[in-house]
């Protein structure tokens, strides 16, 4: 038999393969002890009960103290900043919506990445120690376009949304089947931070169909829900609303003793819990920017606690409708008015993560509800006004078509969700450009077909505006055949009531001029997406503010930030009305009727520099975009 040679290590080579073997011991131990927590986690089985009056986790008395953020309202970078201070609050739970019409926009296309991605949110939740609420929808509300349902769901001319109709329960199962599968690992009973999940959303408001809520409750749990199933409604719609094995809740911003006890009456020795106690409330367009004094709601929300409810605060840190994504009202008034840009709400922490009066008042009152002192408050994001960045180039409405796909052509204007775009799953949102041939002037009449607001052109040249009140224009005399143009905005679609189904936008049914039906169109999307921002940046079709800017048209400014990247406001007087780009991230829109003044723009999407900032203004431009470290929300008036 042959000896083995005998090898001889050096004594480096002896002490590199000590740290070798270290390391891979070290690597086993980690991972059995991850096993072995994991097999800890698995065994929890003392989730949240609601058998009692009060709830008990873990077996022990539990009351909620929540507060809600939603992360695809906040940059992805924040997240932690804001939850940290909801804990320094004394919150102990995290409620969250999850936005159908983010996670899925095309139908079958997913995307929970960069700021969508929820169980990097929930993981984060878990490792700062708050228990998280889930609202899973698939309907949101949320002051959010159509109320989190994707667009797409309207290419169905029999669509009932939030019904048990197949069309839509076929697509909410496609969408929970890869929603909930990401969500169960996350629950109390596996070892994380989900200690409830509620069935659906305020169905008792819209309740046109008895047999949904069961639908949802049993989509939750046939796809791994375990935790407690709760239900979210305000006073009158507690009665619709509920669905067997489900803890009702309820939404309100006055205290009314007499909901507290029907509440009570229909589910006697239970725990009650207001889901949503609201911290002020949303804006529109055009009118004033709403605030709910800290006095009146810290006195509604400490009498809660004293009656041992539990409680979450909606909103406790509102963030901001970037892009297109703001829904629209269309309650109690004649037409729909769409929510403005920014979602502060009035709430405990501001749009931009400040403290406020809200904050420190309920931060002395939730620390009587702790045994322990609650962590220190967070040092505050520091914001700048930078320098004035200067419009440098322009370039109009019409030389930017060359940057879209090719026009439609149909004999009928056709609305958006039904343009065979994006892989024939529509326009979800932005403006749509409608054009055809006229051969005289006269009354043209939109028959109340304009969703939202039309710009209206004759070769280019602007003759009026046609939305839910202008329903007539009249039209110039010419000679020959000139273009018609309707620069059409979906300025949000409405996200709570009982019109969800016929909120398609664009050209929603026949155009008449001189009482004759408009025919033979030519449409563009004009969604204004990243890849068509960038594709603008580069052309060669910029003109220099030299020459005279015609509207509605784009226009380019750099901002060059030498100094530490900050939190800033920008401020747009002179302008009309439009949306903003920053480094080909949409801020979401302005306008000059307020009553929001200012657009956040978050630090971390700047960069250190040179910034590219891109406007589409409709109607009038200052030459210059203003820079702010303060927001302005215009002028205040008392929530009613």
């Amino acid at each position: 038999m042959e000896r083995l040679s005998c090898v001889r290590l050096s004594l480096k080579q002896r002490y590199l393969l000590l740290l070798c073997l270290g390391l891979c011991a070290l690597i086993i131990y980690h991972r059995s002890s991850k096993r072995s927590s994991g097999a800890r986690r698995m065994s929890r089985t003392e989730k949240l009960q609601a058998n009692s009056s009060q709830f008990t986790l873990g077996g022990k008395p539990f009351r909620i103290l929540g507060g809600s953020i939603h992360y695809f309202r906040v940059p992805r970078a924040y997240w932690e900043d804001r939850l940290l201070k909801m804990k320094a609050c004394g919150i102990n739970t995290l409620t969250t919506y999850v936005p159908w019409n983010l996670h899925e926009p095309e139908r079958g296309v997913f995307n929970f990445e960069d700021d969508l991605d929820l169980e990097a949110y929930l993981e984060l939740a878990d490792s700062l120690g708050l228990w998280v609420i889930l609202r899973p929808g698939p309907y949101i509300c949320a002051e959010w376009d159509l109320g989190g349902l994707p667009s797409w769901l309207l290419r169905d001319p029999n669509m009932k949304l939030r019904t048990t109709y197949p069309g839509f329960t076929d697509a909410v199962n496609k969408y929970f089947d890869q929603l909930i599968k990401k969500v169960v690992r996350h629950q109390y009973s596996f070892g994380g931070p989900i200690i409830a999940v509620q069935v659906e959303n305020e169905y008792g408001s819209y309740a046109k169909d008895t047999d949904y809520m069961t639908f949802m409750k049993e989509a939750l749990l046939s796809r791994g829900v375990t935790e407690q199933l709760v239900t979210s409604d305000n006073a009158d719609g507690l009665k619709m609303g509920r669905v067997k094995g489900a803890l009702e809740t309820i939404n309100f911003q006055k205290l009314n003793p007499k909901d507290l006890k029907y509440l009570d009456d229909i589910q006697p020795h239970r725990p009650k819990m207001v889901m949503e106690y609201w911290t002020g409330w949303f804006d529109l367009w055009g009118g004033l920017h709403h605030v709910f004094p800290a006095e009146e709601m810290v006195a509604v929300v400490t009498e809660i606690l004293k009656m041992d409810m539990s409680i979450n605060l909606y909103m406790f840190h509102g963030g901001t409708n970037f892009g297109f994504m703001n829904g629209a009202l269309a309650v109690g008034i004649p037409s729909p008015k769409p929510m403005i840009t920014s979602y502060d709400y009035d709430a405990p922490l501001s749009e931009a993560g400040d403290y406020t009066t809200k904050y420190r008042l309920l931060r002395n009152v939730f620390s009587h509800y702790h045994t322990q002192d609650l962590p220190k408050m967070p040092f505050l994001v520091e914001r700048k006004a930078y320098q004035p960045a200067v419009v440098h180039q322009h370039q109009s409405l019409w030389d930017s078509l060359h940057f879209i796909d090719k026009p439609f052509k149909s004999e009928k204007p056709i609305n958006m969700e039904n343009l065979p775009v994006n892989n024939h799953n529509g326009q979800s949102y932005g403006y749509t450009l409608y054009e055809t041939t006229i051969h005289s002037g006269g009354t043209l009449n939109s028959n109340n077909h304009i969703r939202d607001r039309a710009l209206v052109f004759v070769d280019k040249q602007c003759v009026g505006v046609l939305d839910y009140n202008v329903l007539e224009l009249t039209l110039p005399d010419g000679k020959g055949k000139r273009t018609l143009s309707f620069l059409v905005e979906n300025t949000g679609r409405v996200n709570y009531g009982t019109t969800l189904d016929e909120q398609r936008k664009g050209i929603v049914g026949d155009i008449e001029l001189n009482k004759q039906p408009l025919r033979d169109f030519l449409i563009y999307s004009l969604e204004m997406k990243p890849a068509f921002v960038n594709k603008l940046k580069t052309s060669g079709h910029w003109l220099s503010m030299h020459q005279r800017p015609s509207f509605p048209g784009f226009f380019q400014a750099k901002l060059h930030i030498k100094t530490q990247l900050k939190d800033t406001f920008i401020k747009l007087p002179g302008w009309g009305k439009g949306v903003i780009f920053v480094n080909g991230k949409n801020l979401g829109r302005y306008s000059s009727v307020g009553p929001q003044q200012t657009l956040y723009l978050p630090a971390p999407w700047l960069n250190r520099g040179d910034n590219h900032l891109m406007v589409f203004e409709e109607l009038e431009s200052d030459g210059k975009i203003l820079f702010s470290p303060s927001a302005d929300y215009g002028m205040s008036v008392d929530v009613q």
